[in-house]
């Protein structure tokens, strides 16, 4: 609608242009920075380099860098850098629990003089806190060290969270005043009253609460810049909205990510928008908000800026709710969702976040890691057997009870479905310990695969690791099956050691994980079982790995790509990894893959290097291989073509919106743009036949050259050039000047900044020729310029006659249909028959 109107088109494309497509982004150079004090023996590579100068010189910095990228350097480059040029005072750098050793020894590493400050677990028992707090805001170091969770532990003032939640009643009680107004649902409104009753309590706690711990709060700590790494794990941030049950928005966030976000607005404050520097190699993991939040966190002041205030004008501007179908939990058929999953006006959200986003990709970086054998992962399919088809099948009984609403939430529901499903996938003696063990089950084929890789990598005295992750059945005291013990017996039988096989679980501290990974970097272990949670960051077990095994599909794509990071990164010896994807049929495999499809769409699109296009729902490359294994591991064969009709639907409808796109363009030729030239042209016309006659007037008149330079005539062509050269140099570059007259018509000077000067002869209309160098040249060029006036006669009448073929020519092209609108047309009919068939209307 919007655009169906060319003047109306024409207004909003232009505020929108002056409001939100104004950004030239900022490129940083760092080549010419010294690192004083740094280890001789380490040189930071170009971009980890323009990263330190990004912090430097820019604001508040996300480094959105892949997997190996090198953040943890340019954190600790930019750290000491900023301490030594007097831009910050007191750093904290923040960082996953059991990375603090490895963080502490990499610093050390890189600045071997360095003044640090480690926090150990003791240092924040109850007893000791007040003192480890204490010497952050009397010491001066270089650089403070701490976990995620001792930083939650500093608080903040309790003024400030006051403030942050009598701001927060207020957008909810305007919200819902408008609500009202506008009748809104009810059920939106009772629950925007339920979300306001619930900040009015905690403001009345907060108000109450005696100071637990005396303690220095983190304003009174001296401290103006954090380094956040692995920021992703604070990006469950409250988001407040009037948009309801829309899967992808949480009103209800993490503790520690309203305790950052406060933080954040501190330094904000403070150091004028910088100060923050959030390191992650997956920014966006999970849902649509997530980029608000992060924007949120680094660019508050800039949202403001724009008008945007809060997340519906956000989403207003750059994101679309969006019906689509996905896999039924049970597996079998669909079902439609609301799902926030769609970014618009891409090029410009993408601008305003890479002001602060220092994006890295893998194809950006060029780095030096092993290549993914066979260039995608292996898909290992296993077939179920009867136990898991018949679960299945009561799987889809007992959703179909729940859909009726005739069982009670708290006997069965669809999470309990779904963890249920999930298991099953996997192996159905985690449902129960007495199902079968079925020979082409999925475990079977882990161990088949893991003891062919270690024969493949361990011979000719070559050293193979390898990797096992399993977010599910990991070992547990009172567990009567886990996946882990069961691969460990299924691989000891094989013929693999049992003491080079171990489990991530069994390393319970900081010392006993880094003697673990230094064993599988030697070799002394062969076989690492891990979920991603414990062996997803923060792993370096590169060196000899030749392969890592997916037993189950984690929630997040992000957590596929931290998986994988482990091996493909630098430092591993082999040319090659492989990776393999385990999938079971008919089972909750394929619901799984087709959420992290969903999610990974628009997060490639994001990340990637590639050029933005301005709105994201199509899927890339890297997508494509998830929608195959969703495919394979889908047994209804009307499933497998419905995927396959939804992907040619969304293609001709991109091919659609470009057409719609295209004809605007032409509507706007044939409405706007040729009718204006074709008038400007023909009044120009008009304008050079009256100057012709002027002309031919003079001529008769007074035919003896004559030029006129400010009050003086000559009549001898050499000195009315000097002198005209002489008025031209001492005109303004830049501006056209009038300098005398010409058998009538008035003579100016155009100089401008390419050292390239045009006269222009002006009557009706203007004429320009470029000046010569000489006297006499410049005057034979003006006489040449008027003696063929009608010259431009000929140019303007063709032009005028190319305008309107042009024109012609676009609303003919206008007219055409849309070339595919038949084959269109039958694949929505095939998708609307296949949604019948797969009970879905």
């Amino acid at each position: 609608w919007l655009f169906a109107e060319p003047e109306r088109r024409q207004k909003y494309v232009e505020y929108y242009n002056e409001t939100f497509n104004n950004i030239r982004l900022r490129e940083y150079d760092g080549s010419h920075l010294q690192f004083p004090g740094m280890n001789p023996e380490i040189e930071l590579k170009p971009h980890q380099k323009n990263a330190v100068a990004r912090i430097l010189m820019g604001g508040n910095t996300l480094l959105a860098h892949c997997v190996g990228a090198g953040k943890s350097f340019e954190m600790m480059a930019a750290c000491m850098e900023q301490k030594r040029l007097g831009l910050s005072n007191k750093t904290i750098m923040v960082v996953p629990k059991p990375l603090i050793g490895q963080t502490a020894s990499e610093f050390l590493r890189l600045y071997p003089s360095a003044n640090i400050l480690v926090a150990t677990e003791r240092d924040f028992e109850k007893s000791r806190r007040k003192q480890f707090v204490s010497r952050i805001a009397t010491g001066d170091y270089d650089c403070i060290i701490m976990s995620h969770s001792q930083f939650e532990k500093i608080p903040i003032s309790a003024e400030r969270k006051e403030r942050m939640l009598n701001e927060q009643i207020n957008e909810i009680t305007y919200a819902i005043d408008d609500m009202k107004e506008r009748n809104g649902e009810r059920w939106t409104v009772k629950q925007m009253e339920s979300q306001k009753k619930k900040l009015e309590e905690q403001l009345k706690s907060l108000t109450d609460e005696s100071r637990k711990d005396d303690l220095i709060t983190f304003e009174e700590l001296g401290v103006d810049s954090i380094m956040v790494d692995e920021a992703h794990n604070f990006k469950n941030l409250a988001t407040f909205s009037k948009m309801n049950n829309v899967s992808g928005i949480s009103s209800s966030g993490a503790k520690k990510s309203t305790d950052m976000q406060l933080k954040c607005q501190y330094l904000s404050e403070i150091n004028d928008g910088r100060g923050i520097v959030f390191a992650t190699g997956t920014p966006i993991s999970n849902t649509m908000c997530e980029m608000y939040v992060m924007q949120l966190y680094l660019q508050k002041s800039a949202l403001e800026e724009m008008g945007i205030h809060h997340f519906d004008s956000w989403a207003a501007n750059f994101g679309e709710v969006t019906t689509a179908l996905e896999l039924t939990v049970e597996g079998s058929g669909f079902r439609f969702k609301s799902r926030f999953n769609k970014f618009t006006n891409l090029p410009e959200l993408m601008n305003i976040f890479r002001e602060v986003a220092d994006v890295q990709t893998a194809d950006m970086l060029d780095l030096d890691v092993p290549a993914l054998r066979g260039g995608k992962p292996i898909i290992v399919e296993s077939e179920p057997d009867w136990y898991v088809k018949q679960v299945m099948e009561e799987f889809v009984v007992r959703a179909e009870r729940i859909r009726g609403g005739g069982v009670d939430p708290s006997v069965d529901n669809f999470l309990k479905i779904t963890h249920e499903a999930r298991l099953l996938g996997t192996d159905a003696r985690l449902i129960d310990k007495d199902a079968p063990n079925n020979p082409d089950g999925k475990l079977n084929k882990v161990a088949e695969n893991v003891w062919k890789e270690y024969v493949k990598g361990n011979a000719d005295g070559h050293i193979g690791c390898q990797l096992i992750f399993s977010d599910i059945g990991t070992p547990g005291p009172d567990k009567d099956f886990t996946i882990y013990d069961y691969l460990k017996e299924s691989l000891i039988q094989y013929g693999i050691p049992a003491e080079e096989i171990a489990f991530i679980h069994d390393a319970k501290t900081d010392a006993q994980r880094d003697a673990l990974f230094k064993e599988m970097r030697t070799g002394k272990k062969k076989v690492l079982i891990g979920s991603t949670d414990k062996c997803g960051t923060g792993v370096n077990v590169q060196t000899h790995l030749v392969a890592m095994h997916h037993v189950d599909c984690p929630w997040k794509p992000s957590s596929i790509e931290q998986r994988e990071g482990r091996g493909i990164r630098q430092g591993n010896k082999n040319d090659e990894v492989a990776i393999y994807r385990y999938v079971t049929k008919q089972t909750f495999d394929a619901y799984n893959w087709s959420l992290v499809e969903n999610k990974q769409r628009f997060i490639s699109q994001v990340m990637t290097s590639k050029a933005v296009s301005r709105s994201c729902e199509d899927i890339d490359e890297a997508t494509l291989s998830y929608a195959e294994i969703k495919a394979v591991a889908t047994g209804n064969p009307l499933i497998r073509e419905k995927m396959e009709v939804d992907n040619d639907v969304q293609r001709l409808k991109l091919l659609k919106a470009s057409y719609d796109n295209q004809r605007y363009g032409l509507q706007d030729n044939f409405m706007i743009k040729y009718p204006k030239l074709i008038k400007t042209a023909t009044e120009k016309l008009a304008n050079v036949r009256e100057d012709i006659k002027a002309r031919d007037k003079e001529l008769i008149d007074n035919p003896d050259f004559a030029i006129t330079i400010g009050n003086a005539t000559y009549t001898e062509r050499v000195d009315g050039g000097t002198v005209m050269l002489e008025a031209i140099s001492k005109c303004k570059t830049g501006e056209t000047t009038p300098v005398g007259k010409f058998h009538g018509f008035e003579l100016l000077v155009e100089k401008n900044f390419l050292s390239i000067n045009y006269m222009v002869l002006r009557g009706k209309t203007e004429y320009k020729a470029e000046l010569s160098t000489s006297p006499v040249g410049s005057m034979v060029k003006l006489e040449n310029l008027f003696n063929g006036l009608h010259e431009n006669v000929d140019f303007l009448e063709k032009k005028i006659e190319q305008y309107q073929n042009d024109l012609e020519a676009s609303k003919a092209e206008y007219d055409k249909p849309f070339a595919y609108s038949a084959e269109l047309e039958e694949k929505l009919a095939r998708q609307y028959e296949l949604n019948a068939q797969l009970d879905l209307e």
